[in-house]
Formats: structure tokens, sequence, C-alpha cells
């Protein structure tokens, strides 16, 4: 039985220590902490200026088109690096699945250029 408990003090060693740097990590900014922070620190800080409007301004739809065409194209990365490792076993209907899956997407981003939806005039 002993033997049995013995192996277990590693693990609650380990604990312990886990639990004492926690805490210790928990309580040393309160300790080492600047106290008298300055009106700049605690001022509204967006994109290199000051706040100058409601957080619930409304964005240009055009901000929106392009973050989903930056999603659209890294998730065509994403899919391309596998597609390239395993692009011997795949054979040819790998190669052509993956045409059409790069033609779908060229032609969604011409239509998006054509409709001018990348212009901010």
């Amino acid at each position: 039985m002993t033997e049995l408990l013995g192996s277990y003090v590693p693990i609650a060693i380990f604990i312990g220590i886990a639990l004492v740097i926690g805490v210790a990590l928990l309580i040393a900014p309160f300790a080492v902490a600047f106290k008298a922070p300055d009106s700049e620190k605690l001022s509204a800080y967006e994109c290199g200026f000051n706040a100058f409007d409601d957080a619930r301004m409304k964005f240009d739809i055009r901000f929106y088109l392009v973050s989903i065409l930056f999603i659209i194209f890294d998730l065509e990365v994403a899919f391309l690096f596998p597609w390239a490792v395993s692009f011997h076993q795949l054979g040819w209907f790998g190669f052509w699945s993956m045409m059409v899956f790069l033609s779908v997407l060229t032609i969604g981003f011409i239509y998006e250029w054509k409709k001018g939806a990348l212009e901010w005039n």
C-alpha cells in the first residue's frame, strides 16, 4: 500500500509547485505594480490616435467585404498546403478538383473587383 502511495508523491509535488507558482503569479502584480497610472495611459487608444466617436458607430460595408475576402483567401492557402503535400497521391482527380476550387475563387474575386467592392473612394 505504501508503495502505491509512494508512486503518487511526484504528482503531489508537481501539483504543489504549480499551486505555489500560480498563487505567486496572481499576487506578484499587486506587490510590484506602479500605483499611480498616467491619465494618458488610462485613455482610450485606437490605431495611433485618440478615439473620436462611439464604439457602436457603423462601419462601411466595404470593411466587411475586404475582411470576408481575407478570410476566403486565407482559407484557400490553408487548403493549398495539404493539397501540395499529398499531390502525388491525389493524381489527376485531385489536380482538377483544386483547379475547379481555385477557378471558383478567382471568378468570385473578379466579380467583386468589377462591382467595385474593393474601391475605397
